[in-house]
């Protein structure tokens, strides 16, 4: 079967496209799944570097979540039966044996497509704007708005009451995320601090869903309202966040990191109650995840190449 493999560390161009052995029969407790989606995200970039806070070490198969068919089911799973759609995380490759407990199962009208876009990103969203304890009608400045993570957040926030001002770095993508929903866009990339304020009447953002890091960061704690929360997302900026605590103190101000891999190992019934939810939101058509770009196994390297070069609206799928 086909696989995608990071075999050393290094840039997209180091990626290996290969035939490797199918896995055994599922072990107990165990599912076999025939992935036909694949999504991959930024965040595998910084894995493929050595710089991931997993420290995973090559050869791993390089992606994350995906959707597919269950084709074989091991002993004392009782959830599932074989041709059930599922969500499960894969990676790039063809056939993967995961945890049952890690799959969700996709009700018959649900696109394979529509599911392996909406995984990852709306749980990071969701996840995060919960943790911020984001209220209806307050303010959410999300940063990044055209990318996975970004777009998934202009979606949820408006779904739960917010006002969104969204920024990102062309007017191009902006107009898709003006589509989406968002209430106000700005384009960051002469800055954002002033049109935030005056948006906000001087008081800044309630909530800030950043993504971005570096200069993003420093400008957003110039914007924040009093007793705001900024949401450390991550830094596709390539710089990590350094907040100055004198700033936090004059606005009351709360920053807060947060990663869904831990969400998945330390709370496990939290991620899977969250998964639910986003489930059900789907499946009633109040979510819309938005794919970019198809490639096949065989054209990886284009695939990262237009995360690289930030050409990317919401989700890259690899079918």
């Amino acid at each position: 079967m086909k696989a995608v493999l990071c075999e050393k560390f290094g840039t997209p161009k180091d990626l290996v496209v290969k035939d490797i052995e199918p896995p055994d029969p599922p072990a107990p407790g165990e599912v076999q799944v025939n992935l036909k989606v694949r999504g991959i995200a930024f965040s595998d970039l910084v894995r493929m570097a050595g710089d991931y806070q997993d420290k995973r070490e090559p050869p791993y198969v390089v992606g994350g979540d995906g959707s597919g068919v269950i084709t074989a089911i091991g002993d004392n799973v009782d959830a599932f039966t074989i041709g059930d759609k599922v969500i499960a995380s894969g990676g790039c490759v063809e056939i993967v044996n995961v945890s049952a407990s890690t799959v969700t199962k996709l009700p018959d009208d649900i696109d394979l497509e529509a599911a392996a876009a909406f995984g990852n990103n709306y749980l990071t969203a969701l996840h995060g704007l919960n943790l911020a304890r984001l209220k209806s009608g307050e303010t959410l400045l999300v940063h990044g708005a055209a990318g996975g993570v970004g777009l998934a957040a202009v979606d949820l926030g408006k779904l739960m009451g917010a006002r969104v001002i969204a920024t990102a770095s062309s007017d191009a993508k902006l107009e898709v995320v003006k589509e989406f929903g968002a209430d106000e866009v700005v384009n960051y990339s002469d800055g954002f601090r002033e049109q935030v304020k005056e948006l906000t009447d001087g008081l800044g953002a309630d909530v800030i869903y950043d993504p971005v890091g570096g200069d993003v960061f420093d400008e957003s704690m110039r914007c924040i309202a009093p007793y705001g929360r900024i949401l450390i997302v991550g830094f596709t900026s390539g710089r990590a966040a350094l907040a100055k605590t004198n700033h936090l103190l004059v606005k009351d101000a709360t920053v807060i990191g947060y990663s869904v891999g831990s969400l998945q190992q330390r709370r496990p019934e939290l991620a899977k109650q969250y998964a639910d939810t986003l489930m059900d939101y789907l499946v009633q058509g109040r979510i819309k995840p938005y794919i970019s770009h198809r490639f096949t196994m065989d054209d990886i390297v284009d695939a990262y190449r237009v995360i690289t070069d930030r050409q990317v609206i919401g989700k890259v799928l690899i079918i």
